[in-house]
């Protein structure tokens, strides 16, 4: 069978690679499309990921966001027309859902935060099957067009799945020129460009405290040129950029602590065991809402709060899971297949 997936974000590849891996094992032929923001190319790369680049991000504004998704799926359309895929999989991608639905391809999405508005609605109304965490409420999902024939709702977190026998490598560190003796902090600025973002300066002020903190490293782990160039401007030697993709699930787990708006990186923090502290200033998910609960995120309301100690916990995945369980619920999206 022909499958299509589509990566439109950073976390995208590494949250299907081990499901590509596996369909591949069983012999079908996966097809990989992606497009470049946040280093969604480089993480491809890095991954050994084959994949064809089309079209970019369309920026923060409604206007810009339709026009880039008209675009980029017409572009879709004609190369997936020459492949004719059989099944289609992302991880919320609009234009995977606009494309599918078009040619008919049964689609699976999958997602572990709800308050996306319109993007969500698409995707999920065109989805034959939608892959969620447990955790997130039925009624919310159902309001935004997953119903619960659709779902395939799967325990834990997604990093949990792509994390399975993940081991940290110590060679980031080097890569980075992070001092091992001074506390390690990994930096995710806010989506500013997504529907769902709310504006507020906690990340601004968190940057410019690690800055001044002394016997700290904080590595930042920008989404755009812009936000890379912002904290580069600030000139402080322990404020470190990468200036490509890094292996940053390696570098969480050799972390002390993690401050991030962004999702994933929170929840791979959780997943590894470092501390980590949210500054998103959107609506939170159900996701995030239990996390909180168990206290395995916290949320931070000034960076003046910030633990800066080292963590006397070891690195590694404290729950890992199989990864088979997605793979069954994307194939169960096409009926009789072996």
């Amino acid at each position: 069978m022909r499958i299509w997936v589509d990566c439109t974000a950073a976390a995208h590849p590494l949250v299907l690679r081990p499901i590509i891996e596996r369909l591949e094992g069983r012999g079908h032929e996966v097809m990989i499309t992606a497009r470049e923001y946040g280093q969604t190319l480089g993480i491809l790369e890095r991954l050994g990921i084959p994949y064809t680049a089309v079209g970019s991000h369309g920026g923060a504004s409604a206007l810009g966001k339709g026009r880039a998704l008209a675009g980029r799926s017409g572009q879709l359309a004609r190369l997936v027309w020459q492949r004719r895929p059989q099944l289609a999989l992302a991880h919320g991608s609009v234009d995977l859902a606009v494309v599918s639905s078009l040619f008919r391809i049964p689609s699976v999405q999958m997602q572990d935060y709800e308050f996306a508005g319109w993007q969500r609605q698409i995707a999920f109304r065109a989805a034959r099957k939608v892959l969620v965490p447990d955790s997130i409420p039925l009624k919310r999902l159902k309001r935004i067009g997953a119903k619960e024939r659709k779902l395939v709702r799967y325990p834990g977190l997604k990093e949990e799945y792509y994390l399975d026998g993940f081991e940290p490598d110590p060679a980031v560190l080097e890569e980075l020129g992070i001092d091992r003796e001074k506390v390690l902090v990994v930096v995710r600025p806010p989506p500013e460009t997504s529907e769902y973002h709310a504006h507020n300066d906690l990340y601004g002020e968190t940057v410019r405290h690690l800055a001044g903190a002394g016997e700290v490293q904080a590595v930042v782990i920008p989404r755009t040129e812009r936000q890379g160039a912002e904290v580069r401007a600030i000139d402080a030697a322990d404020l470190i950029v990468p200036e490509r993709a890094i292996d940053a699930q390696s570098l969480i787990a050799f972390a002390d602590l993690v401050v991030s708006a962004g999702g994933t990186m929170n929840r791979e923090a959780v997943a590894l065991g470092t501390p980590v502290f949210t500054t998103f200033a959107g609506r939170m998910g159900g996701v995030d809402e239990a996390l909180i609960a168990d206290g395995r995120l916290q949320v931070l309301a000034d960076p003046a709060d910030l633990p800066l100690r080292k963590r006397d916990s070891p690195p590694g995945v404290l729950n890992p899971r199989d990864p088979e369980l997605l793979v069954e619920g994307v194939l169960g999206a096409v009926e009789g297949v072996e």
